[in-house]
């Protein structure tokens, strides 16, 4: 310890040298095969951060090293997924905690298949968040050129994209990323399978025709897309998310079906490059579940920029028109939409199939999803789960988050992943972001609550000619009257999604309207606009008269 230059006070390096003196002692009595104390004690050392572990972690480390050294498990740990929130799980419990962990994921492809096709990195990094923001990056493109001739620039000609190349690029950017996740994995001294990976038993797992065994099991299969069981989704043209990363041309024209954040993102990144984009959902507004204000001003938003947004419209049948092409979308309301190809991001599903939870008892929802407590276990004290395919709360982040509470759990200290105050972002053109309650959710839940708001033009967008399509921006802050609080902000606007990260900061930390207002903004920026709000726009809650949330 000593060599290793750590600065403990003097107290706790006795104690901790006087703890691992004993517990060496009787390893060595029990184990003849246990390395000697001085490597046992540098074997500690974590390399990743180069720091060494407070007492406790120390004693408990070598607690487990004789744990391991009796054990009759091939593994302490087996992870069947390698998304974000397994290869986060895996990483931290080999590294972090020393235990012997195996992960296994199926064979990489850009288009999922149940059983046959994924990869490490799962859905977020080949076929989610990052190549989607990637195709939105990208799809800005057209309409800057468009607004830089405000500030007198001149493009000589027409802008033409090459579909293919943003294509094969964004794909070279994916195999990277893929690589890179196997990369972290055999660092953390992770082994890897790759294959079909199912339960056979409460501390059994088997993967290509072998059963390896664990001490705990570990689910994180993630999620899939799906289409409805409607007919005529087997046509050509119908697609998913999935396919609708790698099609190979840009479509003249696309329908999405769906009203949540694929659905809006996926719209608005094909109607950037150029497609002529439709958006039909079943309920009046699109992102159902969030801020009342943010959704009708999205909706609006959204029409302005030219995407045809069509509410209250079901699927029932999709026919193949006599061109071969042109597909026509059968609603039940009676509207017929015309496509050249038609996408649906009407949700996902877990990742059950066949993974033999049934078999070994676990409980698994009516949705599919796998049931676990606040501690990701399931009802069998040795198979936990993490990410989407607990259908929690669907985020990546969040996925991370768990896999490192899960982590942390199964090295002996109980951690509870923290499902509140959560920021999101959807990334829809203008982009959401919002964190703490929304305006419904806070008319329910508290008594009285001051809501102000405020919609106007960012000074970019002014030296421009006003136009329906001319950017705006939506800002919302919602404060507990009672404690001064602020327990809900929404955002509807260019860099929404920068700016609430910080918001979520505060909000975590429990600001007051008093701490906002105390607050100097930042001149000229869209971002001030939180720290200057002093005019509340209405007052809601269960004990206002007439007060039922947003309007």
């Amino acid at each position: 310890l000593v060599v290793e230059g750590n600065c403990w006070p003097w107290p706790l390096l006795f104690r901790c040298m006087l703890r691992t003196a004993t517990l060496c002692r009787e390893l060595l009595h029990r184990s003849p095969k246990l390395p000697s104390p001085a490597v046992a004690a540098v074997s500690l050392y974590d390399t990743s951060f180069r720091t060494l572990a407070a007492p406790s972690t120390v004693a408990g480390c070598l607690l487990r090293h004789l744990s391991s050294t009796m054990s009759t498990f091939d593994y302490d740990m087996f992870v069947i997924g390698a998304g974000s929130g397994g290869v986060r799980c895996a990483r931290f419990a080999a590294a972090n905690y020393g235990m012997k962990v195996a992960v296994a994921e199926l064979p990489f492809d850009f288009v999922s298949e149940p059983k046959k096709r994924g990869g490490a990195g799962g859905t977020c990094v080949i076929r989610g968040c990052v190549p989607k923001k990637l195709f939105i990056y990208g799809s800005h493109y057209r309409e800057d050129l468009h607004h830089a001739e405000a500030y007198g620039w001149q493009s000589p000609g027409e802008l033409t994209l090459d579909w293919q190349k943003l294509v094969e690029t964004k794909n070279k950017e994916i195999r990277r990323l893929n690589g890179i996740y196997g990369s972290l994995l055999a660092k953390a001294n992770v082994e890897s399978f790759e294959g079909f990976a199912s339960v056979a038993g409460p501390h059994a797992v088997a993967v290509n025709g072998k059963t390896y065994t664990a001490k705990n099991i570990v689910i994180a299969t993630g999620g899939r897309a799906f289409k409805p069981d409607i007919p005529g989704v087997d046509l050509p043209g119908v697609i998913t998310s999935d396919e609708a990363l790698v099609l190979p041309e840009l479509p003249k024209r696309i329908l999405v079906v769906g009203g949540g954040y694929i659905a809006v993102e996926f719209a608005g990144f094909f109607h950037g490059y150029g497609s002529d984009a439709t958006l039909m959902f079943r309920a009046d507004l699109p992102l159902r579940g969030f801020d009342g204000s943010c959704r009708k001003f999205l909706a609006e938003r959204l029409a302005a920029k030219g995407i045809k947004v069509r509410p209250g419209l079901n699927p029932a049948e999709i026919k193949l028109g006599g061109d071969g092409k042109t597909l026509f979308v059968q609603t039940k309301e009676g509207p017929i939409l015309e496509a050249d190809v038609v996408m649906f991001a009407t949700g996902r599903k877990p990742n059950t199939l066949d993974l033999g939870l049934e078999e070994v008892g676990v409980e698994i929802k009516q949705n599919g999803a796998i049931a676990v407590d606040e501690y990701s276990r399931t009802n069998i004290p040795s198979i936990y789960a993490v990410g989407d395919v607990t259908s929690r709360l669907n985020l990546t982040p969040v996925a991370l988050m768990e896999g490192m509470a899960l982590a942390k759990t199964l090295s002996g200290t109980p951690t509870k992943p923290d499902h509140t105050g959560v920021p999101t972002a959807i990334f829809s053109q203008p982009p959401v972001a919002t964190v703490g309650l929304s305006e419904e959710e806070a008319a329910s839940e508290y008594e009285e609550v001051d809501v102000y708001e405020s919609t106007f033009t960012p000074l970019k967008y002014t030296m421009m000619l006003p136009s329906p399509e001319r950017e705006k921006a939506y800002m919302k802050l919602m404060v507990d009257v009672k404690t001064d609080k602020v327990i809900g902000v929404h955002m509807v606007g260019l860099d929404s999604a920068e700016i609430m990260q910080s918001v979520g900061v505060a909000l975590k930390a429990g600001a007051t309207k008093a701490t906002f207002d105390s607050t100097v903004g930042i001149h000229p920026s869209t971002a001030e606009e939180f720290v200057t709000m002093r005019s509340k726009a209405r007052t809601i809650g269960t004990g206002v008269s007439g007060a039922n949330g947003a309007s």
